[in-house]
């Protein structure tokens, strides 16, 4: 007599199950077909935009190969994709709200931000620095002691400056900007003596301002930032995915294309970031 209400509740469960799976991002990409990726404009070499506005960069590639690997896997013949600009400030809280199925950019990976959203395989290894003006004489955080450092606020690089400075009893006076372009601007006028970032962003803002010449970055780093991609949390499935088409690219070599494209001019990628690519070129 228990066979009946067993059997409603074993297909009630089913059905739910079902249901379940079908909700989420990789649904909503297969029913609306088009993913919504976002992007910061101001980060190059790994997300900006060309001159027609259109998004490019590091990040932005490595999305892309994401995009069309995602539409392979749910057997998509076609996968649109739709770009939104994001800031450093809202960049994450779209993702939490869904506003975008995935953030390409140069975020960290931190325990405290795993609370709010998920994160890809790490896309890129890189280190915060201070540029400072060529000739100031500036070359290890020490120097900063009574100088006056800017950051972009609510940042890793922001936390992880506090604490350095303070860890190394350096008396610096800290200001925050709201962009890379802001803090670059404050430099060049000598409204500051250092903006801090990370390295390559560093870099390539100078690369792409043609103005090496005139600044230097301090000899060491006062931080290690694992770069990420930023995704809903609780989408298991989505995750798998997305690491899919990283591990891949990893795994094949093709990330050096990706690297060379874009970073290429920079130097070769580091010891770390090359053992980065090895270890997370996971099998299927």
């Amino acid at each position: 007599m228990l066979l009946r209400p067993l059997l409603v509740c074993a297909l009630s469960c089913a059905f739910a199950a079902s249901a379940a799976a079908q909700t989420g991002t990789l649904e909503k990409i297969r029913s609306t077909g088009t993913i919504t990726l976002g992007y910061i404009n101001d980060a190059a070499p790994f997300s900006s935009v060309d001159a027609k506005g259109e998004p490019q960069g590091y990040s932005v590639d490595l999305c892309r190969e994401i995009a069309r690997g995602v539409g392979a896997q749910l057997g998509l013949s076609k996968l649109e994709t739709r770009w939104v600009a994001l800031t450093i400030q809202n960049r994450l809280e779209a993702v939490s709200a869904r506003k975008v199925d995935l953030e390409c950019s140069t975020t960290t990976w931190t325990l405290s931000r795993q609370r709010d959203v998920d994160f890809s395989l790490i896309t890129f290894v890189d280190g915060g620095s201070v540029l400072t003006r060529a000739g100031s004489g500036l070359g290890r955080l020490a120097d900063l002691n009574g100088k006056r450092v800017a950051v972009i606020k609510g940042t890793t690089t922001e936390q992880a400056l506090r604490e350095s400075l303070a860890r190394y009893s350096v008396n610096a006076q800290v200001l925050t900007v709201n962009t890379r372009p802001e803090g670059l601007k404050l430099v060049e006028d000598a409204k500051v003596e250092g903006f801090a970032a990370d390295r390559t962003t560093l870099v390539g803002a100078l690369v792409a301002k043609q103005a090496s010449g005139a600044y230097r970055l301090l000899d060491e780093d006062f931080s290690i930032e694992p770069y990420v991609f930023t995704l809903p949390s609780g989408e298991h499935e989505y995750r798998i995915a997305v690491n899919r088409v990283l591990a891949r690219l990893f795994r094949s070599g093709e990330i050096a294309k990706v690297y060379d494209r874009w970073l290429g001019r920079l130097g070769p990628p580091s010891a770390l970031l090359s053992a980065t690519y090895f270890v997370q070129g996971i099998s299927e």
